[in-house]
């Protein structure tokens, strides 16, 4: 079930000049499924990412910022992408690093690059050692099957107990001439802010200067995957891969606040939050999606903060099931989330256009239908008004339902 979303229709995703992507059902995960991708970049191409800040991060993801490291000082470009579904090699020691690393090794011998070239992802089952022979085995299928127009094809392939595959293209005009915007995302679970167990790949044919690259990726990050949570779990294999393919006949792009610097970075920041919030619309077990926005904070920080404690909290996520306007757990949420110095005297809260609570207490007007109303529709906001400053912040997230427990104590079987 997921929430007001359905998935793209294929064909309108815009094929990226200068990627090419292949698929593969390598029997990783289960049988009958893709679950091997490669996406092969031309060479000029720039290539960006973000990963997890789990202490406890996988193989890949450690691999993938050493070999991004070795390109940088080499002046060597990320060529490839390796993706695999059903096993995240994460917890899986030294050996785990060795697979990633002979996977990489395999596809980079087979398409004549540097082994740097190839950046490895991986998602699913923890502490299993990654089918190395499979993934291996499965290239040649891949890299047959690799085409432009194949990314609707790639959003399924990197699925795990995603019910449905999240890609969104767009386009804009730059100095007379179109650019192409496509991302696909995967991520149901283990999904909290500073990224989640979530697989993200954006490209673009806009003509970026290579040393732009890794803070538009952070930005893009920080605006979109870092304002999602589901259950408030840190994944050990999140990433963020942003590609510029500078195919797009426009001068390039020398400074992200240039005009078009501007305008390319606001795209790229759509994209990124359309795919951030479809995962959290087909959170495990979502029937709501809820946005969380804090207002009147002294910093953006605190703001989160206060965002963050409300969209963890799983009495307030279990009410939003529920359609039960139990909002004191709300105003709970706001108290424990860290700031010390809060006047709870001049907080408001808001349903909707709803007004709960004023100046720290029940709104004289407020009537229990009117919550129960907004409750029980499939789309909430949450507004909440510190009354300290002038900052804000937002933050998405689902409600937790009985499904997604089922959903994890079945995920291994």
């Amino acid at each position: 079930m997921t929430v007001n979303f359905s998935a793209t229709n294929p064909a309108d995703l815009l094929a990226i000049a200068g990627v090419t992507l292949g698929c593969a059902e390598a029997g990783i995960r289960k049988a009958g499924r893709l679950d091997l991708s490669v996406f092969l970049i031309a060479e000029g191409a720039s290539v960006a990412g973000v990963f997890t800040q789990n202490r406890f991060c996988a193989a890949p993801v450690q691999v993938c910022r050493q070999h991004l490291d070795e390109c940088a000082s080499s002046g060597l470009s990320v060529r490839a992408l390796l993706i695999n579904t059903g096993n995240a090699n994460a917890g899986t020691g030294q050996e785990g690093l060795q697979r990633a690393r002979a996977t990489s090794a395999a596809l980079a011998q087979t398409l004549d690059l540097d082994p740097a070239q190839v950046l490895p992802f991986s998602t699913g089952v923890i502490m299993e050692q990654l089918p190395q022979e499979r993934i291996v085995a499965g290239l040649p299928a891949a890299l047959a099957d690799a085409q432009s127009n194949h990314w609707g094809r790639a959003a399924q392939a990197i699925m795990t107990t995603d019910t449905v595959p999240k890609a969104f293209s767009a386009q804009l005009q730059m100095g007379g001439t179109a650019v192409s915007i496509t991302g696909i995302s995967k991520g149901a679970g283990m999904i909290r802010p500073n990224m989640a167990t979530m697989l993200g790949f954006i490209a673009t044919d806009a003509c970026v200067a290579p040393g732009l690259m890794q803070q538009l990726a952070r930005d893009l990050a920080e605006a979109s995957f870092n304002r999602v949570t589901v259950d408030g779990d840190t994944s050990t294999n999140d990433s963020l891969v942003l590609i510029a393919t500078n195919q797009a006949a426009h001068a390039p792009i020398t400074s992200i606040d240039s005009a078009e610097g501007q305008a390319l970075k606001a795209a790229l920041i759509a994209i990124a939050q359309q795919l951030a919030q479809a995962i959290v619309r087909d959170g495990e077990g979502a029937t709501k999606f809820i946005t969380i926005q804090v207002e009147g904070g002294n910093s953006g920080e605190e703001c989160r903060k206060v965002a963050y404690a409300i969209a963890h909290s799983p009495l307030v996520k279990t009410a939003f099931f529920a359609s039960d306007p139990n909002l004191g757990r709300i105003l709970a949420a706001v108290g424990y989330a860290g700031i010390d110095d809060l006047d709870q005297s001049g907080i408001d809260l808001y349903l909707d256009d709803v007004l709960v609570a004023l100046q720290g207490g029940r709104n004289p007007a407020y009537r229990e239908e009117d919550g129960q109303r907004v409750m029980r529709q499939s789309e909430i906001t949450v507004r909440v008004v510190l009354g300290r400053g002038t900052a804000c912040d937002t933050v998405w997230t689902c409600d937790l339902s009985h499904d997604y427990v089922t959903i994890n104590a079945d995920y291994r079987s």
